[in-house]
């Protein structure tokens, strides 16, 4: 044993030390017992890891008492933790589980006992049916969720829609983290709003609406190592449901958000941009990916400044009309696709409209017209559009620029085939140094 800076003596889980008191912690909670690494453990609170039992009480008492010494460590150890209400974590407060990386399952697929248990679970059941209640858990100012699972026992996947609920997590205040974190099967995933400088790092699951939701961000916003995918459910109505209505990840208003190696499959929209109330996105978007998804990327509204997308791979071939990229006429902003690939089979690669500026450079294209033979790869109504030094491997139309393209340049592109371009814009358009070839 040692003596901390706050006064109070380390204490090793199983020992009772009757002068190990913290200052300046509420009478009920004053005893704390402290493991070598100085966290305090759920155990201790009246936690109670058995699938049934209501811990809301317990965590929410051990959660207080580290923000009541000015923050510290909460520590949960393996077992099903279930939850009849909402987390608060207090400033500077960490709850750590006992996972060194996100977990694939955790053991978890169904709510019967005889499922084994592998790590730390924690399964919210509070608020079935209200989407807009309060989440299951709210980071504030540097608090940190990390390593644990998260799966809703009552969510079943051969249901004919999900049951709605509030989002898992809530990120509020600055420097708030989601850390080696699963999310199995929450209806939605994050909240990362109204922060500033949010980290979300090694996060994997099935979100089925919502995986991140990101807006209301002035300050650098970090997403890193992001991989949602059917593993809890698919081929199941679940599933179908979330094919239909699903949005992998959602953007409104960010300001330099960095987003790195992040990958869904099997969503209606896999990264969508929206105009909200507080404005609209930029970033740099690199080594994204969407597959199986009806529209890979949706571009609703960017900033002027400008939406980063390099090294993306994109793929999308089920639903009525399979596109990869869509980027609707209310979009005034910029839009970048650097060395990305594209393919499906689906019916077009990238459906182009608004007023803004919409850019492919050094980009792949494959499999397109494989619902409507006459379509083309990209097909542009309107705005202006860069077409530049990209392969399209197909013999079969490239490029549309219908009567409301403002601007285009198609220039220095390699053509599997003859040169298939449709030009009926009024607008400034430079086509020139395509290099077609022989089919082979």
């Amino acid at each position: 044993m040692r003596s901390t800076a706050l006064g109070c003596v380390v204490c090793f889980v199983g020992i009772t030390v009757s002068g190990c008191v913290t200052a300046n912690i509420e009478p009920q909670v004053a005893v704390t017992v402290r493991d070598q690494n100085g966290a305090l453990n759920v155990m201790n609170y009246g936690a109670t890891p058995d699938g049934k039992t209501d811990n809301t009480e317990a965590f929410q008492k051990a959660l207080d008492a580290a923000g009541a010494a000015g923050g510290g460590v909460v520590a949960v150890p393996t077992g099903q933790f279930c939850f009849d209400g909402s987390l608060t974590f207090p400033k500077a407060v960490t709850l750590r589980g006992t996972f060194s990386y996100s977990p694939a399952h955790a053991g978890i697929r169904d709510n019967s006992d005889e499922k084994p248990v592998f790590g730390t679970v924690l399964m919210p059941r509070a608020n079935a049916g209200t989407e807009a209640a309060a989440p299951f858990i709210t980071l504030q100012t540097n608090a940190v969720l990390q390593g644990v699972c998260i799966h809703y026992p009552e969510q079943k996947p051969d249901a004919p829609e999900p049951v709605a609920y509030p989002y898992a997590i809530a990120m509020r205040g600055n420097n708030p983290a989601v850390i080696d974190v699963e999310l199995l099967n929450p209806y939605n995933g994050i909240d990362a709003g109204q922060n500033q400088r949010a980290l979300i790092r090694n996060v994997h699951g099935q979100p089925i609406h919502i995986g991140i939701y990101v807006d209301s961000i002035y300050d650098i916003g970090r997403i890193e190592n992001v991989h949602w995918n059917p593993w809890w459910t698919i081929n199941t109505p679940i599933y179908q449901w979330q094919m239909d209505h699903g949005i992998g990840f959602l953007f409104g208003r960010t300001d330099w958000h960095y987003v790195i190696n992040t990958f869904c499959f099997g969503y209606h929209i896999g990264y969508q941009f929206i105009e909200t109330k507080a404005g609209v996105t930029n970033g740099n978007f690199l080594g994204i990916g969407a597959d199986n998804c009806q529209t890979a990327l949706e571009v609703q509204g960017s900033a002027p400044f400008g939406i980063l997308i390099t090294n993306g791979e994109f793929v999308s071939f089920n639903g009525p009309d399979p596109t990869m990229i869509r980027v609707t006429n209310t979009n005034k902003g910029s839009v970048r696709f650097n060395n990305c690939a594209f393919w499906g089979p689906c019916n077009r690669i990238a459906v182009v409209d608004g007023e803004g500026t919409v850019g492919f450079s050094d980009c792949t294209f494959v499999q397109w017209g494989h619902r409507e033979e006459e379509t083309h790869a990209v097909d542009a109504a309107g705005g202006s559009i860069l077409v530049r030094g990209c392969e399209f491997r197909e013999d079969k139309k490239q490029v549309r620029l219908g009567p409301g393209v403002q601007r285009a340049i198609v220039s220095e592109n390699l053509f599997k085939g003859t040169e298939r371009i449709t030009n009926e814009s009024t607008g400034t358009v430079v086509i020139t140094g395509n290099a077609a070839s022989k089919v082979q």
